[in-house]
């Protein structure tokens, strides 16, 4: 209920309503006259209030336009005839370089001679020799024929089959490796194959790939943890439709193996199991023990080389001369990480190598504290300078105890499309250019 205070204003208004009838009605015509001229303008000049209240739309005015270039985004940008406001957006950097005579673009600097991995991918062959991510010097290679994968090794440690796991997926799509070389049981060549994680998370490379056939080491003197935990891994693989052959079944050709693998339809490259007499008889060195392959490429009338001998020794690189029938070769994977143990001149003046790729840190001592000896040692540049110059190395160890390292050439991809190529990740120089080898190797050729 209104209050007595209430009642006694609203009738003071009606009193002064009836008192002062003529400018009550005046003030309502302005009040109507104001809203009729205010909706009239609304209607007839909306960006009167567009301009002063920010309602309705913009009226925009034309696009100026920034070009993108190859190297650097445009934009375009307008503005509001009547608020003055301004709408930017972004126009993508193109594609399409603009080269010189160096292949090199004049906008933003892009190399052309750098090969994309479409380029890689689409040529007839191409060996990649990876880093993997730690300061351990250990092998991993991958082969790529059209699509047909191929994995030799998957060293250092554990860790490193992430790293293996994130390159190999940009050149293997299906998630299929057809076929899977384990040279021998040493750590730095097998740990990848098992990684880490319990399960499902298991991150090993025979967990994470599907895997047509795996080739590996006919013996082994290896009672280590991780060699058990390769052998799990190679069961899993076997349940999952895996076809497993030690590289003796294939030398021999039994129980359904082969020493000669067609990698394309045309059968123009081939992978060849070697023979390495420690195939069939027993070594304490280990490393010896290595699976030997040779990958031949036929184009036109030219035939192309390749050859992987793991960590084989002094003995049985002697051996491997012996009992098989060696080409010269357009490329050595460097023979125990450039150890000078191996790569001898009994199998070097045989191959007669164009190119050496050599899987370690250059420099590490991981194994040993002799200078001359750590990878790559002086005795193996002594030896690989008569035949070459061409020696690319994946990484540098910049401080083994803080676990430093750097890249030396980086993943070291050879790659044929008309003609053998080479690709590094960091860069392309050769071995004895570097600041490395000047500080601490000397050229004897």
């Amino acid at each position: 209920m209104a209050s007595k205070k209430q009642k006694r204003a609203a009738k003071k208004a009606v009193k002064a309503a009836k008192k002062h009838p003529v400018l009550i009605t005046v003030i309502v015509i302005i009040l109507v006259l104001v809203i009729a001229a205010i909706a009239i303008l609304w209607f007839v000049k909306p960006d009167i209030f567009h301009k002063l209240l920010g309602t309705g739309n913009h009226i925009w005015g034309e696009w100026t336009v920034e070009e993108p270039t190859c190297g650097k985004d445009g934009s375009q940008t307008h503005t509001c005839k009547v608020c003055n406001k301004s709408e930017t957006q972004i126009l993508p950097a193109t594609k399409n370089h603009t080269y010189n005579d160096e292949n090199i673009c004049i906008v933003c600097g892009y190399d052309n001679n750098v090969p994309s991995v479409e380029v890689i991918s689409s040529a007839e062959l191409s060996i990649h020799f990876l880093e993997l991510g730690n300061k351990f010097t250990g092998d991993c290679t991958l082969i790529k024929c059209g699509d047909t994968e191929i994995l030799i090794d998957a060293g250092s440690r554990s860790d490193s089959a992430a790293t293996i796991k994130n390159y190999v997926d940009e050149y293997c799509t299906d998630g299929v490796l057809e076929y899977v070389i384990a040279t021998h049981a040493h750590q730095d060549h097998i740990a990848g194959f098992v990684g880490s994680g319990k399960g499902e998370n298991k991150t090993g490379i025979l967990y994470q790939y599907k895997i047509g056939t795996l080739i590996q080491f006919a013996g082994t003197g290896a009672t280590t943890q991780v060699y058990k935990n390769y052998c799990t891994a190679v069961e899993y693989a076997q349940s999952r439709g895996t076809t497993v052959y030690t590289a003796n079944q294939c030398w021999y050709e039994t129980d359904g193996a082969k020493k000669q693998y067609y990698l394309n339809e045309s059968q123009t490259v081939s992978m060849n199991i070697l023979y390495n007499y420690y195939y069939d008889h027993d070594t304490r060195e280990e490393n010896d023990y290595s699976v030997c392959m040779l990958l031949t490429q036929q184009t036109g009338e030219d035939t192309y080389n390749y050859l992987f001998t793991g960590d084989l020794e002094e003995k049985g690189e002697e051996y491997l001369v012996e009992y098989n029938t060696l080409p010269e070769v357009e490329l050595f994977k460097g023979g125990h990480h450039g150890s000078y143990t191996a790569s001898t001149e009994k199998l070097l003046r045989v191959i007669k190598p164009k190119n050496v790729a050599v899987c370690c840190c250059c420099g590490t001592t991981e194994y040993t504290s002799n200078l001359n000896n750590t990878f790559p040692a002086q005795a193996f540049i002594d030896r690989v300078a008569k035949y070459t110059q061409n020696i690319y190395c994946t990484t540098l160890i910049v401080d083994y105890e803080a676990g430093e390292y750097t890249s030396m050439n980086g993943n070291i991809v050879f790659y044929y499309t008309t003609s053998l190529k080479l690709y590094c990740s960091e860069n392309d120089i050769i071995l004895k250019d570097t600041d490395w080898f000047k500080e601490n190797r000397k050229w004897n050729p």
